[in-house]
């Protein structure tokens, strides 16, 4: 996480709203050997106290002593920062590149779930994401022919991890007057999709700042 504080005025609940809806980050545990990582898709409770996953038997973290603390990082949208784009340099003199960026970091504890667990925990995983896709019917797990979903999920394992702790960082130029925050987000605007994206992002926040 960023320390300055201008990056970190977000709440709570802003934080846990994009993880959730995100959906998928890093999952790292401690091990004999080093950190391990795991890229996952997750499902945070409603309450956000925890939040529901699943990995491969053979992954390391799988075969991690557990219950053991943990970290989820759930990233946004990224993208470079010019000083060229604050503005003349005889009146922004003094800039250096940057990167704009989001970050919420869950904190917290892995915990195995048993068995029973897997078969609703993959079914809501499921639901969530096709719900959101607008102009189809909603794939189930029933479409799969008798016997190959409890084949395919021998190979997966559910886990817990209790949400203890939420942080995030928003570094969109905050630190910047608006002037040069909006020339900066104009340019971006004109990039790829992540550069479009951090460039809401900031006209987002300026325009919170003016209400």
């Amino acid at each position: 996480m960023h320390p300055n504080p201008a990056f970190r005025q977000e709440p709570r609940e802003q934080n846990l709203a994009f993880a959730r809806t995100r959906g998928f980050g890093v999952l790292t545990v401690n091990g004999p050997d080093g950190p391990h990582a795991s890229h996952v898709p997750f499902l945070l409770s409603h309450d956000a106290s925890f939040a529901e996953l699943h990995l491969a038997r053979s992954n390391p973290i799988s075969r991690a002593r557990l219950p053991a603390p943990a970290l989820l990082v759930v990233s946004g949208p990224d993208a470079y920062i010019s000083p060229d784009w604050y503005g003349p340099h005889d009146q922004v003199p003094d800039q250096v590149p940057t990167w704009n960026y989001v970050a919420v970091h869950l904190r917290g504890t892995l915990e195995p779930l048993p068995g029973d667990a897997l078969q609703p925990h993959v079914d809501a995983l499921s639901a969530e994401h096709e719900n959101r896709i607008m102009g189809k019917r909603p794939w189930t797990s029933e479409k799969m022919t008798d016997g190959a979903m409890p084949r395919m999920m021998r190979m997966i394992l559910p886990f817990r991890f209790v949400v203890t702790s939420v942080e995030g960082t928003w570094k969109l130029n905050q630190n910047k007057s608006p002037e040069i925050r909006a020339r900066a987000a104009a340019v971006l605007a004109q990039g790829d999709a992540g550069a479009q994206a951090v460039a809401a992002l900031m006209r987002d926040g300026l325009q919170a700042e003016t209400r």
